[in-house]
């Protein structure tokens, strides 16, 4: 062919994963939000982590209220933005009894503060606004939970994420390989039974192992029951999200993570691990 007629090379296409992500990206930032959890939970005395929970709930509070406006909501953002940080604290510095005051009060916040707002929507801007506040803050407040004042509160976190990732893992490839079955194809049309099954599986038995060895006082029975609760929960927590998603017709909570989307969609699956973690370790393996 003529050079004057010869087509220009396609410029080479970003790496892209199944779902459509640019692979790489991913990648580097997944590694870079590992290394970072890492740090936090055993340098600077956990401090660093604390600043970290508190980063994570405000960022996802104020992904949430950006979602939810695509439906013309208008949670209040302020409030949201004062009762996460003062969720966290509560936990961190009071535990699991004072919490709840921490809710309390961002929920009456929200509540006063939309009355400027006039009558118009107010009850659903509220509910919007309530629905943040526990689904963010008051669940992302359980690792402050994990972390503290127990003296293995790191380690606490650390198997908790763990397993969240074993549950991720799991799921995907078994799903991959012995899929059949749709969980929620309405929801999730990626997931299936047999998929839930290997998330289960997957992480009860990797838990098993690395609780008697990273927690003093567990037995690999413990990790098996502790991988199974916290797997079941992560997978409730993607559903969730998906559901939420779904319903406001947005595919990503934001476009905050390159690779990812918004923080919130990789929070999703941890959410509700972490009361369910913290509950279950309470019972079997008590703080010292």
């Amino acid at each position: 062919m003529p050079a004057s007629d010869a087509q220009p090379s396609p410029e080479p296409a970003k790496r892209k994963s199944r779902a459509g992500r640019n692979l790489p990206a991913a990648i580097g930032v997944g590694i870079g939000l590992g290394g970072a959890l890492l740090v936090s939970l055993f340098l600077f005395d956990m401090w660093l982590f604390l600043g970290l929970v508190v980063v994570a709930v405000t960022v996802g509070a104020w992904e949430m209220v950006r979602a939810v406006s695509v439906q013309k909501a208008r949670p209040p953002l302020v409030p949201l933005l004062i009762g996460g940080p003062v969720m966290v604290g509560l936990a961190w510095f009071g535990g699991a009894d004072v919490l709840p005051l921490g809710l309390l009060g961002t929920l009456f916040l929200v509540l006063v503060w939309r009355f400027a707002g006039g009558v118009q929507h107010y009850q659903r801007d509220v509910t919007a606004g309530a629905l943040i506040a526990v689904y963010v803050p008051f669940l992302g407040s359980f690792a402050a939970l994990l972390a503290y004042p127990a003296a293995d509160g790191s380690v606490r976190v650390l198997v908790t994420v763990l397993a969240v990732v074993l549950s991720d893992t799991g799921g995907y490839v078994t799903g991959v390989f012995l899929g059949k079955h749709k969980m929620a194809p309405s929801v999730s049309p990626a997931k299936s039974w047999e998929g839930f099954g290997g998330s289960v599986v997957w992480t009860a038995a990797g838990s098993a192992v690395a609780l008697p060895l990273l927690l003093s006082g567990a037995v690999w029975w413990h990790g098996a029951v502790f991988g199974a609760a916290v797997s079941i929960a992560s997978v409730l927590g993607d559903l969730g999200e998906s559901m939420i998603k779904r319903d406001l017709g947005v595919k990503d909570m934001s476009n905050l993570l390159p690779g990812h989307g918004g923080l919130m969609d990789r929070l999703d699956s941890i959410l509700l691990a972490l009361p369910t973690a913290y509950a279950v370790l309470a019972f079997l393996v008590p703080p010292s």
